[in-house]
């Protein structure tokens, strides 16, 4: 059913002057983005799930918070599960450490650790400069064309920009 669904929203935009739909578009931009971001952080060891949550945890450590998982799950979009899960796996790699929330015994909260912290800000600064390539055709990081893509995907995703920069490619 689903198949025959796809097939039908191809063939109506593909006969038409449209050509690929937005969500065709959006899927194969996210996925060449992503394939970037792969190709720029593996060489750290990282892969791209792990750095959607330790890139936006460094941002949140330097305007000097520490988030639970459940309130980092909420920053990045990720489900508080997957992050719970992937905050496992990088505490035992020794990149986070995660102990109990002072105000909620029921949380658990985050902190990148010393190592942690050094290669989340190399890989930041990889995902930075891959940024201003990937934004290039448009102008750049700081065009007018790239703002207003910013702005255009914050109100498709129903969200106000992230409160802090970190060069996450989320």
């Amino acid at each position: 059913m689903m198949y025959m669904y796809i097939d039908a929203m191809y063939t109506k935009f593909m006969t038409g002057q449209q050509g690929v739909p937005v969500t065709g578009l959006v899927w194969r931009l996210s996925m060449r983005w992503r394939s970037a971001i792969d190709r720029a952080i593996t060489p750290l060891g990282l892969t791209n799930a792990q750095y959607s949550v330790l890139a936006p945890l460094l941002g949140l450590e330097r305007s000097g918070r520490r988030p639970s998982q459940r309130q980092l799950a909420g920053v990045t979009g990720l489900e508080p599960l997957y992050v719970s899960k992937l905050a496992r796996g990088l505490e035992q790699a020794g990149l986070i450490e995660r102990t109990g929330h002072p105000d909620d015994s029921r949380a658990v909260q985050l902190t990148l650790t010393d190592r942690g912290r050094d290669l989340t800000t190399r890989a930041t600064e990889r995902v930075c400069e891959l940024q201003d390539e990937l934004t290039a055709p448009l102008g750049g990081l700081d065009s007018p064309a790239t703002q207003n893509l910013i702005s255009s995907l914050h109100t498709l995703l129903g969200s106000g920009p992230s409160p802090t920069r970190t060069g996450a490619g989320q």
